[in-house]
C-alpha cells in the first residue's frame, strides 16, 4: 500500500476543495453575508493541510486497483468532513453530524437534507449545496486528474473507482485528455442550462444554483417549494435537462465524433424507452389530480425524469398520489439511468445485463449444450464484467438489508425506512411518507444518520471502494 501517495492526493484534494470553496464565498461577499467568515476560515484550513500533505512528493507514485479504490474512497469522506464545515462553525447547522449529512448529500449528489427551512440559511451556504452537487456529480478525482500528473497511466485505476457504470473505458488514449473532454461536455451542458433560464425570468443566483443542481443530478433546492414555484417554462427546462445529465457522456463524445449509431446504444434506447413508458402510465393515474391532461403530463414527466436521474427535485408532492405511481417511483429509484452519467441507482446497463444473464440461464436449461454468449450493441460481454454486476447486485442487497435493519431502530414506518434506505444508497433524495418531497430526515436518530451517510457514499461509489476500507488486507503493504 503506496501510503504516501494515498496522502499527496488527499493533500490535493483539500487543496482543490478550498478553491472550490471560492464560489460560495464571493456568493457571500456579493451579498455581504457575515457567513464570509466562515468560508474564508474553512478555505484557510483546507489549504494549510492540504499544502502540508503535498509539501514532500512522494518517491513511488505508482499506483494499483487497490490503491486506486483507497484514494477514492478517502477522498470522499475528506470532501465531505471538511465540506461540513462551513455549516457547523457557522451555527447554520448546530449538530456536526447533521452538517455531514448535508455536504455528504450535496457531494454525493443525493439531495437529502436534514433543514427543515432551506431559505433560513446564508445564500452562501445555500450555494454551496448547489455548488457541491455540481463538483460531485462528474467525479472531483476525475477533474483533479487533469491536473495531476501520475506515472505510467495508473490513474485509470482512479478513474474505474470513481466513475459511475459496470465498466469504464477511456475515450481517447491518454486518462488526462479523457477527464478534459468529461468535464467540457459537463461544461457546456450546465452553461446552456443556466442561459435557458435565465431567458425563463430565473435571476442569475438562482439559475447557477438550479444548474448546478440539475447538472450533478443532486436537486437541492435553494427554496423551500424546490421548483414547485417557478413558471412552467422553467420546469420543462429543468425536465428537459434532467433527461440529457442522465445520458452516458461518452454517448455525446460519439455524437461529436458523428458516431450517430454507436451514440444512440441499447442501453440509452431503454433508458429512453423506460422514461416515456413511466411517464403515460404515470399520466394517467393521476390526471384526476389536475386541472388538465397537460398538467398532469408536465408534474408527471418532471418527476419521473427526476427520480431515474436521481435529481431529487419536485414541482409537486408525489408522496400523494395513488398507490401505483408511488410504486412505479420506487422502482425506478432502484434503476436510476445510464452508467457514465452523473446519476446514481443500480443503472439500465446492470440492468441489461442481469435479464441477459437470465436469459441465458434459462436458455442453457431448455439447451445444455448450446454455448450461448451475453451481448450489447453486436459487442459480446466478458464474464469478468457478467460476474462483477453479479457481484454488485449481492453487495447492494447486502448493503440495502443491514441498513433498514439498522434504521428499523427508530421505530418509524416501514415505508418511510424502506425508501430512506433506497433513496440515499439510489441517491435520489426525497422519498415516501416521512421523508416526501415536502419533508427532510432531520428527524432520525444520529446513528440511523451515520448509516444514511455511509449508504450515500457507498451509493455514489459504486459500492465497493467503501466496503474495501473493512478489508484488513486493504491495508496491507
Amino acid at each position: 500500500m503506496n501510503y504516501r501517495m494515498i496522502s499527496y492526493i488527499l493533500g490535493w484534494i483539500l487543496i482543490f476543495e478550498g478553491m472550490f470553496l471560492a464560489v460560495p464565498s464571493v456568493t457571500a461577499l456579493v451579498y455581504g453575508e457575515s457567513a464570509l467568515w466562515t468560508y474564508i476560515l474553512t478555505v484557510s484550513i483546507c489549504l494549510l493541510i492540504g499544502s502540508l500533505l503535498i509539501l514532500k512528493k512522494p518517491e513511488k507514485r505508482r499506483l494499483y486497483a487497490r490503491e486506486g479504490c483507497v484514494i477514492v474512497s478517502l477522498s470522499w469522506i475528506v470532501l465531505s468532513v471538511f465540506g461540513a464545515l462551513p455549516f457547523f462553525l457557522s451555527g447554520e447547522i448546530p449538530s456536526f453530524i447533521d452538517a455531514l449529512f448535508e455536504a455528504t448529500s450535496g457531494f454525493t449528489t443525493t439531495g437529502a437534507s436534514i433543514l427543515n427551512d432551506v431559505e433560513a440559511i446564508s445564500l452562501a451556504s445555500r450555494m454551496w449545496r448547489s455548488f457541491s452537487h455540481w463538483v460531485g456529480g462528474m467525479g472531483v478525482l476525475v477533474f483533479i486528474m487533469a491536473f495531476i500528473p501520475l506515472s505510467g497511466g495508473q490513474n485509470m485505476h482512479i478513474m474505474k473507482a470513481e466513475s459511475p457504470g459496470p465498466s469504464v473505458s477511456k475515450l481517447v488514449p491518454r486518462v488526462k485528455t479523457t477527464a478534459l473532454l468529461l468535464y467540457s461536455i459537463y461544461f457546456v451542458l450546465t452553461l446552456m442550462e443556466f442561459i435557458l433560464l435565465l431567458f425563463g425570468g430565473m435571476d442569475v443566483y438562482g439559475a447557477l444554483n438550479t444548474s448546478f443542481a440539475t447538472g450533478g443530478t443532486g436537486g437541492f433546492g435553494y427554496l423551500n417549494s424546490s421548483i414547485g414555484g417557478f413558471s412552467p417554462y422553467i420546469q420543462i427546462v429543468v425536465t428537459v435537462f434532467m433527461v440529457l445529465f442522465a445520458v452516458n457522456f461518452n454517448c455525446y463524445f460519439l455524437l461529436l465524433t458523428k458516431k450517430i449509431k454507436d451514440a444512440f446504444n441499447l442501453e440509452l434506447r431503454t433508458f429512453l424507452i423506460i422514461y416515456i413508458a413511466a411517464t403515460a402510465l404515470i399520466t394517467i393515474n393521476i390526471s384526476g389530480m389536475f386541472s388538465s391532461t397537460g398538467d398532469a403530463l408536465r408534474n408527471s414527466a418532471f418527476t419521473v425524469a427526476s427520480i431515474m436521474s436521481t435529481t431529487g427535485f419536485s414541482t409537486t408532492d408525489f408522496n400523494l398520489w395513488p398507490e401505483f405511481s408511488r410504486t412505479l417511483l420506487v422502482i425506478l429509484m432502484f434503476i436510476g439511468a445510464c452508467a457514465g452519467s452523473t446519476c446514481g441507482g443500480i443503472k439500465i446497463s446492470r440492468i441489461i445485463i442481469l435479464f441477459k444473464g437470465m436469459a441465458k440461464e434459462l436458455q442453457t436449461l431448455i439447451q445444455p449444450r448450446q454455448v450461448k454468449k451475453i451481448k450489447m450493441d453486436s459487442h459480446t460481454i466478458d464474464h469478468e464484467t457478467v460476474r462483477s454486476v453479479n457481484t454488485f447486485m449481492v453487495a447492494y442487497t447486502m448493503i440495502f438489508v443491514i441498513s433498514l435493519i439498522i434504521i428499523s431502530f427508530d421505530s418509524h414506518d416501514l415505508i418511510t425506512s424502506f425508501t430512506a434506505v433506497a433513496t440515499t444508497l439510489s441517491n435520489v433524495g426525497p422519498g415516501l411518507e416521512l421523508i416526501g418531497p415536502s419533508s427532510n430526515f432531520s428527524f432520525f436518530s444520529p446513528q440511523a444518520k451515520i448509516v444514511l451517510i455511509f449508504d450515500m457514499l457507498a451509493g455514489r461509489l459504486e459500492l465497493f471502494p467503501m466496503l474495501l476500507l473493512f478489508s484488513p488486507r486493504t491495508w496491507k503493504k
